[in-house]
């Protein structure tokens, strides 16, 4: 029972968090780290213990599956080079730098295991950039950090994992790596796909029979990026890349016919699931720091000169991110732009500016996916204990604590004065959406035909084709006394509503149609989709 009333009290004070934070002008995860602390404090005492295994397996593969999900893949495209070199070139510059550094500055770790210290610093977190910057943000590099994020939860949990299996074994060579790398990239990424491709065909062949119940296809969605990080472990592959790919491909297998309850309902489980797991995991990490502290100067005879070192060194390793992110950021765009002239390309919308590469440097927030994974070192290492585990420990949450309040004071200044024109090419999207699948409705409404009927109902189905009835008149008719008024609100209720639905599915395929050749953005198929599923939804079931 103590299990259960401590996951109802984090649980309760996920929300909690998130209704303070409204309150206090705090970034969300500075908001629940700082209540996660106040929890564990020795008057309250709660305690958590966490297992490294188990909290890996259970918060990262639904974070990384829902980021491949709902990360606008035209963009992405679009912005393939700048997102690749920081998503994998940084992070192996950033493992080398830091990680050297991290081994010459606290000569106790062993060089291997400072590397795998510097790739769990790798990755960064868009979600918690986003709540800083209140989305002020200009929309490409916002889609460049959230394209990042996705990409070096992947790249630097990897990496991490290597590094962690050579401070194990003592025994690490650079090709062999590199091999073995692309081989467990490539690998995690094909079974992904291949899952989420399966599990498709198995839900259209649900559908196809009439099993088309929310819930349960709600429940496949829930387990599949599980069952992709399960399988590719099991295969030898990497699990992080798997699950990514599965919510990729699965954005693309959501838009399956008669889904439309099932697509309403995902999206609620799916947000109240996001929100639930990247709350929690920034408490556990407040809840932790008690436990962390002590355990840092646990080995010390005295307890604040102790602390104000590892602060010290902390702050060291963080600065020394930020420099090796700025030079990256500065050298790669400035290369970037060199290419272009070369190639006599006049397209100059990324122009290293000093704001924006500052803009880039803070916006590398570490957050969920840092701590999920430094809490996964192993407590063991060959029958003793893993050298300077706490330290680790200590360092992840220290550098993810200051990447938020750096952020937190940083871009609000940076973007002072920064004028955020609305998207105008999304805004011609979102508009071009309703006129073309307006049009098809129309159209299908035109060449409806006709079936047997009276001349009573001839007339009613005329003149709701040419114009629907206005909502307020109908519910005036159908709260009429009289039975023959009644029924004729009921019969014009039905026609409406068949006419109504055969209007929807036409802007659906229509929707379909622009998405597949590319002429609308995935956030735009999104929103437009929303709303159709919704309209649907209110006309109820349509015999």
């Amino acid at each position: 029972m103590q299990t259960a009333y401590t996951v109802l009290i984090l649980l309760m004070l996920v929300s909690v968090s998130r209704l303070i934070g409204r309150v206090i002008p705090l970034p969300l995860p500075l908001v629940q780290i700082a209540a996660g602390a106040l929890l564990a404090w020795p008057t309250l005492g709660l305690h958590v213990a966490l297992d490294p295994e188990l909290f890996l397996f259970l918060f990262l593969p639904p974070l990384l599956f829902s980021d491949g999900w709902r990360m606008p893949k035209r963009e992405f495209w679009h912005l393939r080079g700048p997102i690749l070199t920081l998503a994998v070139g940084l992070v192996l510059f950033t493992v080398v730098g830091a990680g050297y550094f991290i081994h010459w500055l606290l000569p106790g770790v062993p060089l291997a295991v400072a590397f795998a210290l510097a790739a769990v610093l790798s990755p960064t977190d868009a979600v918690a950039v986003s709540a800083i910057a209140r989305n002020r943000l200009p929309t490409p590099l916002m889609h460049i950090l959230q394209g990042e994020a996705l990409m070096n939860d992947a790249s630097g949990l990897v990496t991490f994992k290597f590094a962690l299996v050579a401070s194990i074994t003592g025994v690490f060579s650079l090709a062999n790596a590199s091999l073995t790398f692309v081989l467990v990239a490539v690998g995690g990424l094909a079974v992904g796909v291949a899952l989420s491709w399966l599990v498709g065909r198995l839900r259209a062949w649900m559908i196809a029979r009439g099993w088309d119940d929310p819930a349960t296809h709600v429940v496949f969605m829930l387990l599949l990026p599980f069952a992709a990080y399960v399988l590719a472990e099991r295969v030898g592959v990497s699990g992080i890349l798997s699950a990514v790919a599965a919510g990729m491909m699965q954005s693309w297998l959501d838009l399956l016919p008669r889904q439309t309850n099932t697509r309403l309902l995902n999206r609620s489980v799916w947000s109240l699931l996001e929100f639930a797991f990247n709350g929690l995991i920034f408490l556990l990490l407040g809840l932790q720091l008690p436990d962390i502290i002590k355990a840092v100067a646990s080995h010390e005879t005295s307890l604040w000169p102790t602390l104000l070192y590892r602060a010290l060194d902390v702050v060291a390793i963080f600065l020394v991110l930020v420099v090796l992110r700025f030079v990256w950021v500065q050298s790669i765009w400035r290369l970037s732009v060199l290419l272009r002239r070369l190639r006599g390309k006049g397209d100059m919308t990324q122009v290293p500016t000093a704001r924006s590469c500052w803009l880039l440097t803070v916006g590398g927030v570490r957050g969920a996916v840092t701590l999920a994974g430094v809490m996964s070192v192993p407590l063991l290492m060959g029958g003793e204990l893993f050298p300077e585990r706490d330290l680790l420990i200590f360092i992840a949450a220290g550098v993810i604590l200051l990447s938020l309040v750096a952020a937190s004071i940083a871009l609000p200044l940076l973007l002072r004065g920064v004028d955020i024109s609305p998207d105008e090419r999304r805004r011609s999207e979102v508009r071009e959406a309703w006129r073309k699948t307006a049009e098809a409705a129309i159209h299908a409404l035109e060449t409806e035909e006709a079936s047997p009927q009276d001349a009573a109902e001839a007339a009613l189905a005329a003149e709701l084709k040419a114009r629907i009835m206005s909502e307020y008149r109908h519910q005036l008719e159908v709260f009429n006394d009289s039975a023959e008024a009644q029924a004729l609100a009921f019969q014009m209720d039905l026609l409406e509503r068949r006419l109504r639905l055969k209007a929807l599915r036409a802007q659906r395929l229509e929707l379909y149609s622009l998405s597949r050749h590319h002429q609308i953005a995935d956030d735009v198929l999104r929103e437009v989709l929303g709303e159709l599923d919704l309209s649907e939804a209110k006309l109820g079931p349509v015999k």
